[in-house]
């Protein structure tokens, strides 16, 4: 059985937003707090409302000259320190509330070197409050005839917005009042902290001219801090436990004796359908009224992270970041009730960041917890840096480069931003004293880039289709009615009561005319008394009615009245069992929420699982793909020196075959050469005695003996032995050298004569056996055959004679199965003409022979004694070895 394979569920494809061709820059105010000390060096000076002058301080030369260096840096608008806070927010964050209202994300940010006013310019003191609590104070001021009311609109768990009915809404209302909730009610002037009624005066308070009246507003905050590059939640409230430590005002923990510290769960970041950024969990409270969002800043504030350090005493050690969430849902065709579509629901925010202060340790003088939160805010605050520098460079350059936001919390939170979702603003602040020149410096430069980067214009979102004014008519309506009432005394009995008289008036009978003109008439009266009675017998027979109906309708009442305290005592009942349903849905509920929670931990540690599997599965297909690579290269490198080391073991084999060869050959020759240097040696030596001997004898006593001949084939193969010594005087002839013969006689030859060679009859015939193989052509059968060659060769000498050459060679087997000849030596065999003048030694100059024949002791020459001279040479060009060549000597006449 198949079993279907599990497929991965794509992703959802973005929403096309709309685009925007128009952007703006970064818009960048700079801010210069006042010197703390009157006669401290200073090193700004502003120049303009948009430009600022660097000069260094004294004791630092910023060139080789040695003069001062002094820089000017331009903004969008420069605040001096005589600059108020209301001036402050007029030019910087009321913008950005104005487009808060009109459904456009806004985000600004302080930043600067430690101790340069970024906290106090983004929240403020009392009588001088910053961005924040004056951006609170205009939304509030805005919509507040507009609020809907609270649970209306309720925020999911995935960064969206959900409408309810007025019931549910209600039901959940009653539900937060009767049990104690972490979400603060509005609380009355009398029990507001002093420090928030303080805050703005109310001369200062501002309001958006244009607001919809026709959509209902709902106002949410949360409040979060990047501390170490984690986030973490200060609107939070960790249920009581007993084993946990309690966090302190201060946001410290106490701690408990013998009991471990455990911080705070840190928060992650999660992107929605929209692929919008938010954090995952994060605690938002619906507030009312400016002084309820105070409230819930300032819950947060006390637990956000600061310390004393050599440069601050109260040094921000985390970047806070504050959420003003905004919904906006139109109001229905009658202009009474929200109307009942999320998909109509307009959320808008603003985010108010307060980015800790970049420093140098070498300046705070931080150690342990201080150097770690240090590092990790350079470090954020650097990846800042980077992300506006590739966004530079992508505008200007034209370049596809991606924007590391992922490398920090703080970048990744806000990628939206400068994808083109809403207007951004950055708030530089500086310190004027000279200890901060460099560090200012880098800031200034900072800023300065930072104006170059563009972001897109956000579009107008679109509007709901119904006509406008639509709760203005209401309101109208709703008026008029209440008038006409008042006017009227209620409507109900005033109806009632003019149909029964009505009624009354038509059930009596018509009075007769009364007119009287004859006091003789005795008509009239008596017929008006009769009508006068039948309409007093017609009212008490309507009394009595009404009498019998009253009594009915008092027993009707008495039994509706004991019905109705039957039902409410059953309504009693059914409360009870309505509370105790309450509470067990409540224990459900939590253990619900208990659950999720649990549930959402164990789904983070599936994914940090999951993607350590996959980091390790990764990394083990890749030490697999390196094993084999490196078996695959180990096989290769095991085969090529198997390879290596028969080829090396068949070069060592015939190198070593063929020195022994040459060292055997070169012995034999060294031999033969000294053999024949001492034969030549005793030859001369007897041929000097005879001749001596020859010198003493007559001539006429001198033994007549023939010529010497050339000496024979036979005795040519078995020379006689040579002596070192001298030999005796000899009484015959002198022996004429015989030429060395091959010692091959037990060998098998290959005798190669070419058909062109001329045979020539010459005593000096080399004997290769009665087992030679002859040829005429070079043939592998014959080489397979034997294991010595010989290849007889001619050519003509300088002097006109055929000169013969024996070239001689050995045989041996190749690898592939074939026969190769390596050249070993050669014999040559040279005849000469006897044309030349000839050396001689006469004994006596008168004899002379008869008839042109001279006789042999008429003449003494050394070469008659010596008729065959060898040569040896070494360094054949065929092969190693030595070359032979037999000279034969001619006798001369």
């Amino acid at each position: 059985m198949i079993r279907p394979t599990k497929c991965k569920t794509p992703r959802r494809p973005a929403p096309k937003k709309p685009s925007s061709n128009q952007k703006d820059p970064v818009g960048v105010y700079c801010r210069v707090r006042p010197l703390g000390v009157e006669d401290e060096e200073c090193c700004i000076e502003v120049i303009s409302n948009t430009t600022i002058q660097l000069h260094a301080p004294d004791g630092l030369k910023a060139n080789r000259n040695g003069e001062f260096k002094e820089t000017q840096y331009s903004f969008q608008k420069v605040l001096g320190i005589k600059t108020s806070q209301m001036e402050l927010f007029q030019d910087i964050a009321k913008p950005l509330v104005d487009d808060l209202i009109h459904s456009k994300n806004g985000l600004l940010f302080t930043y600067g070197v430690t101790g340069s006013g970024k906290t106090f310019t983004m929240t403020g003191s009392p009588g001088q409050g910053g961005l924040l609590p004056r951006s609170l104070d205009m939304i509030f001021n805005s919509i507040g005839p507009y609020q809907a009311k609270r649970f209306v609109l309720k925020t999911d768990d995935k960064n969206g917005m959900e409408v309810q009915n007025q019931v549910d809404a209600l039901l959940e209302r009653q539900k937060r009042e009767n049990q104690p909730t972490t979400v603060p009610k509005t609380p009355s002037r009398q029990r507001l902290d002093p420090e928030f009624a303080d805050m703005i005066n109310p001369e200062e308070a501002c309001r958006v001219d244009e607001v919809d009246e026709d959509s209902s507003y709902s106002v949410f905050v949360s409040y979060i801090e990047i501390y170490n590059n984690y986030i973490y939640d200060l609107l939070e409230e960790a249920p009581y436990d007993p084993i946990k430590p309690k966090w302190n005002g201060g946001g410290t923990p106490q701690r408990q004796p013998n009991q471990e510290v455990i911080p705070p769960q840190s928060k992650i970041l999660r992107e929605d359908q929209n692929h919008n950024m938010y954090v995952a969990g994060c605690t938002e409270v619906e507030v009312k009224s400016t002084e309820e969002a105070f409230e819930v800043f300032w819950r947060g504030q006390k637990k956000r992270r600061i310390a004393n350090t050599q440069l601050n005493r109260e040094s921000s050690r985390s970047h806070s970041v504050f959420i003003i969430k905004l919904a906006q849902a139109p109001l229905d065709a009658d202009g009474d009730n929200i109307l009942q579509d999320k998909n109509q629901v307009s959320v808008s925010q603003l985010c108010l960041v307060d980015l800790a202060g970049s420093e140098r340790t070498s300046r705070t003088r931080a150690e342990g917890n201080r150097l770690r939160e240090a590092g990790n805010i350079n470090q954020s605050l650097m990846t800042l840096r980077t992300c506006i520098e590739v966004l530079r460079e992508n505008q200007m350059c034209g370049t596809n480069k991606m924007v590391p936001y992922r490398d920090s919390k703080v970048t990744h939170l806000f990628k939206n931003y400068f994808d083109g979702e809403g207007k951004v603003r950055m708030v530089v602040c500086v310190n004027p004293k000279a200890d901060d020149y460099e560090e200012t410096m880098l800031v200034m430069r900072f800023a300065e880039m930072t104006q170059e980067v563009e972001v897109a214009r956000p579009v107008d979102r679109p509007i709901c289709g119904f006509a406008a004014g639509r709760r203005q008519r209401n309101q109208a309506f709703k008026d008029e009615l209440s008038r006409r009432l008042e006017e009227r005394g209620g409507p109900v009995d005033a109806e009632s009561t003019q149909s029964v008289m009505h009624q009354l008036l038509q059930n009596l009978p018509p009075l007769p005319a009364s007119e009287i003109t004859d006091p003789h008439d005795d008509v009239t009266l008596p017929r008006l008394i009769e009508a006068l009675e039948k309409r007093h017998k017609i009212r008490q027979m309507m009394t009595q009615e009404y009498n019998k109906a009253a009594d009915m309708l008092k027993v009707m009442i008495q039994e509706l009245d004991s019905s109705l305290v039957s039902k409410e005592n059953f309504i009693q009942d059914q409360r009870g069992q309505l509370g105790e349903k309450d509470k067990t849905i409540h224990t459900q509920k939590t253990e619900i929420d208990r659950l999720e929670k649990k549930s959402k931990m164990l789904e983070y540690k599936i994914d940090i699982l999951q993607k350590t599997t996959n980091i390790y599965e990764d990394d083990k297909r890749t030490l697999q793909q390196e094993l084999e690579s490196r078996e695959q290269r180990l096989q290769r490198e095991q085969s090529e020196k198997r390879r290596m080391e028969q080829r090396m073991q068949g070069m060592v084999q015939d190198t070593k075959h063929k020195w022994e060869k040459e060292c055997e050959r070169r012995v034999c020759a060294k031999q033969l050469e000294m053999q024949n240097k001492l034969w030549v040696k005793d030859e001369k030596l007897k041929q000097l005695k005879a001749i001596v001997t020859e010198s003493k004898t007559p001539s006429d006593q001198r033994p007549t003996t023939d010529k010497p001949q050339r000496p024979s084939r036979e005795r040519d193969r078995a020379p006689a032995k040579r002596s070192a010594s001298p030999s005796p005087v000899p009484t015959g002839p002198p022996v004429r050298a015989v030429h060395r013969r091959s010692h091959s006689a037990g060998e098998r030859w290959v005798d190669h004569k070419p058909s062109s060679n001329v045979e020539l009859d010459t005593v000096m015939q080399p004997i290769l056996g009665s087992n030679s193989i002859k040829v005429s052509a070079p043939s592998e059968k014959a080489l397979a055959k034997c294991d010595k060659y010989m290849l007889t060769h001619q050519d003509l000498a300088s002097d006109g004679e055929i000169q013969t050459k024996l070239i001689k060679g050995e045989v041996f087997k190749t690898r592939g199965g074939g026969q190769a000849v390596q050249f070993t030596d050669i014999e040559t065999l040279r005849q000469e003409l006897p044309t030349g003048p000839c050396r001689k030694r006469r004994s006596s100059e008168g004899n002379t022979a008869q008839g042109g024949d001279r006789m042999e002791g008429d003449w003494t020459d050394v070469e008659d004694r010596c008729s065959m001279a060898i040569e040896m040479r070494a360094g054949s060009n065929l092969g190693p070895g030595y070359q032979h060549h037999g000279h034969q000597k001619r006798r001369k006449p």
